[in-house]
């Protein structure tokens, strides 16, 4: 014996898009310029933690491109000593 499925759109389904109509807004701030350069330590500062972790594109808002181009920036920024790897404790 199968169950038979509502086929009311009461909103008690789960998963799926919700709220896909409203635009997200931004948490941060949008990045005015092209490419997210890694000299920019103000920039990048916005997007990190107190841990020193960098924030998801759902905290930042950002547009996939630029939160990758965020990673590489603050990656290099790290390895030349412009940025710490750990926050400060």
């Amino acid at each position: 014996m199968a169950r038979a499925r509502e086929t009311s759109n009461s909103g008690s389904r789960r998963g799926g898009r919700r709220g896909a109509d409203r635009t997200r807004p931004r948490k941060y701030t949008r990045i005015n310029a092209e490419t997210v350069d890694y000299k920019d330590l103000n920039l990048l500062r916005r997007f990190l933690s107190d841990k020193g972790k960098t924030r998801g594109r759902r905290v930042t808002g950002l547009s996939r491109a630029h939160q990758r181009q965020l990673s590489v920036a603050v990656k290099r920024a790290r390895e030349i000593a412009l940025l710490p790897y750990v926050g400060e404790r």
